[in-house]
């Protein structure tokens, strides 16, 4: 039998381009977002054996309903992908206390309700995939605009690797992913609160296909995390090593780049 994928935030950005790619791969899918007539289009695309199911990932009744849904429909769920999320565009001194809490509803809590949902399952049924997409901003402040989705995509790296290690002795057939894109070509930046000002922090803004390629490399031969762009684990591995000299340079380089 296929396997059977669902993926939040599928309506459009890496979530369409997942949903359309493990389609011609043969999974059984099951897509969730709040844009309805969108999500319906990538379904769409994506042939006969999927489920669409309108779903605001910031409710946990809903995400519960989400999975329960998938099981009424195809028997069993495979892998789960927290993909849904939203940008900012605000720095931190300017946030208000509405905003971050939207931040930490859409890209932090609903992940841990998809975890909260979807992990009892696997344990029952003793094998499982969950992928966590999380960002390189949760690991460099290289965009500081990005400030509270940052924020978020830090905590959720935290929760998924802490997840992992609780798993582990009893569960070896569980397996727990983060996958960090960079900047990429979608039009997230566009749906971000406030907008991007300043550019996308400077570093190299990837097309959808090579985060694509990442995620269905990891579905198959499942990893604890990967970056999708090769050199932001060398970006990260470097402000790790000196956290005040990567700041000093990377502070040099956006001036430079802003004249």
């Amino acid at each position: 039998m296929a396997r059977v994928i669902v993926i939040t935030g599928a309506s459009e950005g890496i979530g369409a381009a997942l949903a359309k790619r493990l389609a011609l791969m043969g999974d059984a899918l099951v897509l969730a977002a709040r844009k309805v007539e969108k999500l319906h289009h990538v379904a769409s695309e994506c042939g006969e054996n999927i489920l669409v199911v309108p779903t605001d990932v910031t409710q946990r009744a809903e995400v519960e309903r989400l999975r329960d849904a998938a099981l009424e429909r195809f028997g069993k769920i495979d892998v789960w992908v927290n993909n849904a999320g939203r940008g900012i565009g605000i720095r931190v001194l300017d946030l208000t206390e509405e905003q971050l809490d939207e931040m930490l509803a859409v890209n932090l809590k609903s992940a841990w309700y998809g975890m909260k949902t979807i992990i009892p399952y696997f344990q029952s049924r003793g094998q499982g995939h969950l992928i966590n997409v999380s960002s390189v901003l949760g690991r460099v402040p290289t965009a500081t605009f990005r400030s509270a989705y940052s924020a978020s995509k830090a905590a959720l790296n935290s929760l998924t690797a802490n997840l992992r290690m609780d798993l582990r002795a009893d569960y070896p057939n569980i397996h727990v992913s983060l996958v960090m894109p960079g900047p990429v070509a979608t039009d997230f930046h566009l749906n971000a609160l406030g907008g991007t000002p300043g550019g996308r922090g400077g570093q190299q803004i990837q097309t959808v296909e090579p985060v694509v390629d990442a995620i269905v490399s990891v579905i198959e031969h499942p990893v604890p995390e990967v970056y999708t762009n090769p050199a932001s684990a060398q970006l990260v591995q470097n402000y790790f090593r000196d956290v005040a000299a990567f700041e000093d340079a990377w502070f040099e380089r956006m001036k430079n780049q802003s004249r």
